[in-house]
């Protein structure tokens, strides 16, 4: 057949060659394992800071804002920062990697860790996200309820303000559910290679 190529035709050759799998060492393992808590702790310390932001900035709205309904919901958007600190303390710190692990231990382990951040990136909305959306309600209530002589003015300003926060944090879940899909990805090439050992 005029398609067909000839047996050392490189493509060909290429194509059909065997694919070796490689068994990663546990140097490799270790080292993977342990860059991936670097970044997980980078990412934490990203967060906390976050936090700390948060309140600064939010108490200072409480101190200067002489409106009660902006300070509950400033005070509200408060806690949440720190419900959201607390979450990602209890449900995603970086775990050391034990130094007396085994192979097959060690590459539990690391599959262990991307599953745990895996689920807390999926479950966003309850621990993250969801907290934030009290605070902000009343805060965005307070700032239309501030402006009694303009009423347009201030609803549109409310509208239009929680239109941009709902696109920020659809943004930010949709992020969150992107990485959750690279780890999984990750897990499911532990899994196989686990299967190949």
């Amino acid at each position: 057949m005029p398609n067909e190529l000839p047996p050392d035709d490189p493509r060909s050759v290429w194509q059909c060659q065997r694919v070796e799998h490689t068994v990663m060492s546990l140097d490799e393992i270790r080292k993977k394992a342990r860059s991936y808590q670097g970044k997980i702790r980078f990412r934490n310390s990203l967060e906390y800071a976050a936090v700390v932001f948060i309140t600064l900035f939010f108490s200072h709205t409480i101190w200067t804002v002489h409106h009660l309904v902006m300070q509950v919901g400033a005070g509200l958007c408060i806690a949440g920062g720190w419900y959201m600190a607390w979450q990602l303390h209890r449900r995603g710190p970086a775990r050391a990697v034990p130094a007396d692990l085994a192979a097959a231990t060690c590459l539990g382990f690391h599959r262990s860790e991307l599953v745990r951040q895996r689920d807390l990136l999926r479950d966003t909305w309850s621990w993250y996200l969801g907290p934030l959306i009290p605070g902000l309600a009343v805060l965005t209530l307070g700032a239309g309820l501030a402006n009694p002589g303009h009423p347009r003015r201030a609803w549109l300003f409310v509208g239009g303000y929680s239109a941009l926060v709902a696109a920020a944090f659809l943004i930010v879940w949709r992020y969150n559910l992107r990485c959750a899909g690279r780890l999984q990805t990750q897990i499911d090439e532990l899994d196989s290679m686990e299967k190949q050992s």
